[in-house]
């Protein structure tokens, strides 16, 4: 054994059940309709809570169900203490949070602080109010430049496309990093901080278990003057003094939340959605004193490679250790192109462009997708990170391998950052966010009883749940074994590498005899004696070899 990669915390308590949980991301909208009105909503989640648990997840982390007018797929929020009437009432809510601890799974939702929506009545008073009200300020509105004040205060360039700031009908102009209907919040108000330690409240005495913080690196922001041009604000280090991303006084904050969190039994968990430039930086958002866990992206623009991959690993184990938290492992979400279709497309050889993002602009050329290579790769991914010291987060539909789908008209799309452009390279994310498949017939394949809200492909049949359950073979029942056997032996946090002697198989044990071997080449890889110890493979061995682009787990 050589390189130990390790941290000495014992395997997870109640109060720590989320150091190794493997949570299930839903994003209610594109789950499952009860109510027939083509939006998912909680009523059918708690339709579905069978066959969460079947699955054998820890936790459903839920993306925003709050009222909000989509103008950011429910990111724009117009109440942080309701549920959208469309998808359901706090009632429905609650109940569902019952029927999930009734089966052993534990709530996370999103909080979104940087920005409400244009909707939120303290936006509304805001606007009334005027200038150098008291509610303007809980925003950041500045007087334009020019001689009348009709050029915006900078030409900041907001993350979705266009310019950052609007104006409004008195002339000032207020500040929205993202889409014009999400106006950023201005942390330095007191009133600010004391109304999201109400909203924490209002979800944690609900049963709540955790939140998941949305770009919980960009809340506070100094916007001293002069304030700085985009081309000097592209230059500035991200140290902890950057005007608009990553600050250290952002830390502040968080350490009032964590006041919050441990004033409950067990204490509420928190992981951040922390964009940094460093792991090192991301580890601060992980601290025991803040949000205590933060998203590792790394493998989100990562190929499928052994080299790659170790080193994320290492470098990730490595930043754990030092914050004393556990680290997260995520291969898909909400926001980028799902793995089975990045891994069934050439590799990325280092070039600075988000895996997918060029076969979905292009419509999603079937000749350039190895849809058979992408599930198998995914596969072996999964069951890798699922071996992994630390929290595994799902994406919704992952279980079932559903590629992305790039079949959407520019009529059918609705993600601002479609039509707006900005990071999202103008694609947008609605193709990981198309409705479930259920089953293989009827008009939305199961999700709902009058059609869906993003279209779903035909190609969508063959990947139902009903069609999955029954075959043993499928990416569903191998979801369901890893995760089931995953808590079997679930062990301390803690892996040592072992040499395989060759670059393009990984190998690892945890301290309980469980070995994991990733095999990311095509030439298979001989277990020998040991094959008989192995309890789960994505691809059968054959005499004895682990196939490429395969993992199997053993158990001395």
């Amino acid at each position: 054994m050589t390189d130990p990669t390790l941290t000495e915390t014992s395997p997870s308590t109640d109060a720590a059940w989320w150091r190794q949980a493997a949570v299930y991301q839903i994003y209610p909208r594109s789950f499952a309709d009860a109510t027939g009105d083509g939006i998912g909503d909680v009523p059918g989640i708690l339709s579905r809570v069978d066959y969460l648990a079947e699955l054998g997840i820890d936790a459903v982390w839920l993306s925003p169900f709050y009222p909000s007018a989509l103008a950011d797929g429910g990111y724009d929020v117009d109440d942080y203490r309701d549920v959208d009437p469309r998808l359901g009432t706090l009632d429905d809510f609650d109940a569902m949070v019952s029927a999930l601890h009734e089966r052993g799974i534990k709530v996370i939702i999103d909080i979104v602080p940087n920005h409400t929506s244009n909707r939120h009545e303290w936006f509304r008073e805001a606007l009334a109010a005027g200038r150098g009200s008291a509610a303007r300020d809980r925003y950041i509105f500045r007087e334009g430049e020019g001689e009348n004040g009709e050029l915006p205060p900078t030409d900041w360039v907001s993350v979705f496309g266009g310019p950052a700031w609007e104006r409004v009908e008195d002339g000032q102009w207020y500040f929205h990093n993202f889409a014009t209907e999400q106006p950023d919040l201005n942390w330095d108000n007191p009133e600010v901080r004391e109304d999201f330690l109400t909203t924490l409240r209002f979800w944690s005495d609900r049963g709540v278990d955790g939140f998941r913080i949305d770009v919980a690196h960009m809340l506070t922001k100094d916007l001293s003057e002069p304030l700085p041009s985009s081309a000097e604000l592209a230059l500035l280090p991200q140290d902890g003094t950057h005007p608009l991303i990553d600050r250290d006084d952002v830390h502040e904050i968080y350490a009032e939340w964590r006041k919050v969190f441990d004033s409950y039994d067990p204490p509420r968990t928190a992981v951040a959605e922390a964009w940094v430039s460093t792991p090192e930086r991301r580890a601060k958002y992980a601290s025991a004193e803040g949000l205590g866990q933060a998203f590792n992206f790394d493998l989100l623009v990562a190929d499928f490679d052994a080299g790659e991959f170790r080193r994320i690993i290492a470098d990730n184990l490595a930043q754990a250790t030092l914050s004393g938290s556990s680290t997260t492992w995520v291969l898909s979400n909400h926001d980028v192109t799902r793995h089975a279709t990045r891994y069934g497309l050439p590799p990325l050889n280092g070039r600075a462009v988000k895996q997918g993002v060029e076969w979905v602009r292009a419509g999603g050329p079937e000749d350039q997708l190895d849809r058979a290579q992408g599930r198998r790769r995914a596969e072996a991914a999964t069951m890798l990170l699922l071996g992994l010291p630390g929290s595994t987060y799902l994406y919704q539909g992952e279980e079932l391998g559903l590629h992305e789908v790039a079949e959407i008209t520019p009529d059918q799309r609705q993600d601002p950052a479609f039509f707006r452009g900005g990071e999202f390279d103008g694609l947008g994310r609605d193709g990981c966010r198309v409705p479930l498949p259920w089953s293989a017939e009827g008009a939305s394949f199961g999700f709902g009883s009058d059609g869906a809200h993003l279209p779903q492909p035909a190609w969508f049949a063959e990947y139902a749940v009903d069609v999955e359950a029954a075959d043993p073979a499928s990416t569903l029942s191998l979801y369901r074994r890893a995760l089931g056997l995953r808590r079997d032996l679930q062990a301390g946090e803690k892996l040592e590498w072992l040499e395989t002697d060759r670059a393009d198989v990984l190998r690892f044990a945890r301290p309980n005899g469980w070995q994991v071997v990733t095999n990311f080449g095509t030439e298979p890889f001989d277990l020998g004696a040991e094959a008989d110890a192995v309890v789960l493979t994505t691809q059968p061995l054959r005499d004895g070899a682990l196939p490429g682009e395969a993992t199997a787990w053993l158990k001395a």
